[in-house]
């Protein structure tokens, strides 16, 4: 016989319920054990980032074989002066010998000079003229080279690398223009007037100075900002065949500082009759005096100055960006 379960026994009382449930709650919850977490390292590309940025701020200073480009940068000017000096020295005293009348002619100064050169070779390219155009144009050249790989250290620029901003034409200016008043010193002195065969040199006014100033300042700046700045515009214009024999740069330079001359030319002569005709005390020379003696000697000097130029930042400049570029790229 089955035996029946009383529906008491299969019904739970609520009152038994409640009194589980509740002494659930009460029983403490088991706690998992915690186990401190060691601080995050840093990740793997976190550090990555950092030793990159490090060494890209390293990269950005090239100073690979520094004293020797600084030595390639002294080479390269010494070559251009060297190479230029003997015939800008025979310019230059000729220009101031026909304006200061101790030469009956530019040209004939001009042959003077040239056949000396020809009879005494040693004796003229050791001169004392001769030796300050050097010093002018290495030291120039010398400034604007040392200044081009002083700015592609700094930046991490190849060491061939050439600049062309307002800082290249304020250091090469300063240089040339202290340079060039004191060779101009020297030369005006050496070979203009003299009121008599016994008289000392006189001291050089500072207008002269002043207007020696003005006109290097133009010529360096046609000499070392422009021709950067006009190279792509030539090379726009010359054909694929002309490209390869000639570059914009090179015509650059050659170009700008010769037309610059026509400018230049007239502040040059006005500082050599500021010497050569100095005022009397209490009694001026009046500027109409002075003017026509500048005009008529304005076409003649400006020819011979672009003969001087094309020399002094033509040749010069093309040997100097030439040179200073191969030993460069030796060096990279």
């Amino acid at each position: 016989m089955a035996t029946s379960t009383p529906a008491s026994a299969m019904k739970t009382s609520p009152s038994s319920a409640q009194d589980a449930v509740a002494a659930a709650a009460a029983a403490p919850t088991p706690r998992t054990p915690t186990h401190e977490q060691p601080p995050l390292s840093a990740s793997p590309s976190s550090s990555s980032t950092r030793a990159e940025s490090s060494s890209s701020a390293t990269q950005q200073w090239n100073t690979k074989n520094l004293p020797a480009r600084f030595a390639a940068d002294l080479a390269s000017a010494t070559a251009a002066g060297a190479l230029i000096a003997p015939v800008i020295s025979i310019i230059d005293r000729s220009i101031m010998e026909n304006a200061s009348g101790r030469a009956p002619s530019l040209s004939a100064s001009l042959r003077a000079s040239l056949a000396a050169l020809l009879a005494r070779p040693r004796s003229v390219l050791l001169s004392r003229p001769t030796s300050l155009v050097l010093l002018l144009y290495a030291g120039t050249y010398l400034t604007a080279n040392a200044l081009d790989t002083v700015s592609s250290a700094a930046r991490g620029r190849p060491a061939s690398a050439v600049s062309a901003g307002p800082a290249k034409f304020a250091a090469s200016s300063t240089a040339n223009v202290a340079l060039c008043v004191y060779k101009d010193r020297q030369f005006v002195r050496l070979f203009g007037a003299v009121a008599s065969s016994s008289s000392s040199p006189r001291p050089v006014p500072l207008p002269c100075y002043a207007l020696f100033t003005l006109r290097d300042c133009i010529t360096i700046f046609a000499s070392f900002n422009l021709p950067p700045l006009l190279a792509p515009r030539i090379d726009a214009r010359l054909s694929a065949d002309l490209r390869r024999r000639v570059s914009g740069l090179t015509a650059a330079q050659f170009l700008a500082p010769a037309a610059v001359q026509l400018v230049s030319t007239p502040l040059h002569l006005l500082g050599l009759d500021l010497y050569n005709r100095p005022s009397a005390p209490g009694h001026r020379l009046p500027w109409r005096d002075r003017w026509a003696a500048v005009r008529s000697n304005w076409l003649v000097s400006a020819a011979a100055r672009v003969c001087r130029i094309v020399p002094a930042f033509g040749v010069g400049g093309v040997v100097n960006t030439k040179v200073r570029r191969n030993l460069m790229e030796r060096l990279e």
